[in-house]
């Protein structure tokens, strides 16, 4: 939509006027054939319709291109009143300009900051209702360092408070205990399958080892065994060399 023609002051061009919601112009398009629209009017229009809806001649989104600079120079010359003006802003600026002044304005309605206030204040009064706001929070005066809301004043209990903190505390550290407690039985749990599984292994390599050693032992006897017959052979050869 653009803006309502009435903010306006003094004669606003024809051709600054958009084709379909009759307003000045917002943020601006030209169609091939001329007509100019609100980029939100035109857009919508052409969820619809395929045409120009000044001339029907045929359109989309792609054929739309910016509005010629002469025409977006006078568009941006025209002056207009601040749309807070009912509330008692004066302020008649550039179209150019309005919206930084509209951000800024005094006489704008903005919501309270306080979270739960839903109370809309103009920006020069804001400061004054926080003063006074219900939903505003200050440190408890006694020391107990609690943030407390205005209303809940008389409902206010240091005592009751720290105790409703040391207890959450308490429930919380014996969460993390029991958290920590689990993830050590968990990592010993793991380790000790780990050595487990190790000691088995080194099991069997000390088994094996054995075996290997045992036939070890078995072919030194075989040797020593052939070695002696070897010997007495040659003993029994010597003789009977003598004796020839």
């Amino acid at each position: 939509m653009g803006y309502d023609i009435e903010r306006f002051v003094g004669y606003v061009n024809e051709g600054l006027l958009c084709s379909i919601c009759r307003d000045v112009l917002e943020d601006p398009l030209q169609a091939p054939c001329e007509h100019a629209f609100c980029t939100a009017c035109i857009h919508g229009w052409l969820v619809h319709h395929s045409n120009c809806p000044e001339d029907r001649q045929m359109i989309d989104v792609s054929l739309l291109r910016p509005l010629y600079r002469y025409m977006k120079n006078d568009l941006n010359r025209l002056q207009l009143h601040c749309k807070n003006r009912e509330y008692g802003c004066e302020m008649v600026c550039s179209l150019e300009s309005i919206d930084r002044h509209e951000r800024e304005c005094e006489y704008s309605q903005i919501p309270c900051s306080n979270a739960g206030c839903t109370v809309q204040v103009e920006r020069r009064n804001l400061d004054g209702h926080l003063a006074v706001c219900e939903y505003r929070s200050r440190e408890c005066p006694n020391g107990c360092g609690y943030t407390i809301l205005s209303a809940e004043d008389t409902q206010h209990n240091c005592v009751a408070e720290l105790r409703t903190e040391l207890e959450l505390l308490r429930s919380e550290m014996i969460c993390r205990v029991e958290e920590a407690k689990h993830e050590m039985e968990s990592r010993l749990d793991s380790q000790r399958r780990h050595m487990v599984q190790k000691e088995s292994i080194l099991q069997n390599e000390i088994e094996e080892l054995k075996s290997q050693m045992s036939r070890m032992m078995s072919d030194v006897r075989s040797l020593m065994a052939a070695e002696r017959q070897h010997r007495q052979e040659l003993e029994q050869a010597e003789l009977e060399k003598r004796e020839l």
